[in-house]
């Protein structure tokens, strides 16, 4: 009898739940006694943030496939970190698309290789594209009905990711795809919940769609729906700290990802984009 106990324990390894301290075998996800999932455990294909600090915080980085908002006033970055998702991505065989609100394709190139990274070789090899809002989508969306809006900028996108192979997709910031068309609340909000979803059924591709709040505002979109329907909201703020201005970053939401309600310091570094600081006590 004891020999087969010795066995038994022997088959089951060496895992043991951190909760309740019952054995585990190393198929479990979650214990069997107390329901406490595995430490350790990925249940889901995680997509880096591109920044390695951050993604150790969100347990591996965002949720392949799901939409993740970006919010804050103007100045805090979101653009760099925007960049920074889709640079890795380009650099690691997960090419991206940048739908930018109307500055033209060159201009970006410049600018963004002043502050130390260069996009047109990605560019040239197909692993970045980058699409001016006035130009791919404004024509296709006056005049036409909630559905046939959504689904002009989804045949849209969809070409383009099937041109390079598109894993990621930046929408920097939202708004163009809205006020262009509406100001009435209800159809706004119904529409982005459509468009949202529509890239998540109809793309497969992570998404990273940015906010920018109004200055002083206690908001988390502009549109007071984005924060509902993404998997996870990142706040970046600009903070007054005794006599220093600070940048700061706070994970409001992050679903099915245990993240503890902290506060980080970050700086933007030239040539590395957001580089996370220590947690504000």
């Amino acid at each position: 009898m004891q020999r087969r106990e010795a066995v038994r324990r022997e088959a089951v390894g060496t895992y043991s739940c951190e909760q309740c301290g019952h054995p585990l075998s190393p198929e479990y996800k979650f214990c069997p006694a107390c329901g406490t999932p595995r430490k350790g455990v990925s249940y889901v294909r995680r997509v880096s943030t591109g920044n390695q600090a951050i993604d150790e915080i969100l347990e591996g980085g965002f949720e392949s496939g799901k939409t993740y908002l970006l919010a804050g006033e103007a100045g805090t970055g979101k653009t760099i970190f925007s960049l920074q998702y889709l640079l890795y991505g380009a650099k690691n065989n997960e090419p991206g698309i940048y739908v930018t609100i109307d500055e033209r394709p060159e201009m970006l190139v410049r600018d963004v290789r002043n502050f130390g990274w260069d996009l047109q070789p990605l560019v040239e090899t197909r692993k970045l594209a980058i699409l001016p809002v006035r130009r791919y989508f404004t024509s296709k969306m006056w005049g036409r009905e909630m559905d046939a809006i959504v689904n002009n900028i989804i045949e849209e996108l969809d070409k383009r990711r099937r041109e390079i192979g598109a894993k990621r997709l930046v929408i920097d910031p939202i708004a163009p795809l809205v006020t262009t068309y509406s100001n009435e609340v209800a159809w706004v909000r119904e529409y982005i919940r459509s468009l949202i979803f529509s890239i998540e059924e109809k793309l497969g591709v992570t998404t990273v769609i940015t906010s920018e709040v109004p200055t002083g505002e206690n908001m988390m979109s502009r549109y007071g729906v984005e924060e509902f329907l993404a998997s996870g909201v990142i706040i970046l703020s600009i903070s007054r700290v005794g006599n220093s201005i600070i940048r700061t970053m706070f994970i409001r939401k992050m679903r099915w990802t245990a993240v503890n309600p902290i506060i980080y310091r970050f700086e933007i570094e030239r040539g590395r984009g957001i580089v996370l600081k220590e947690p504000l006590s």
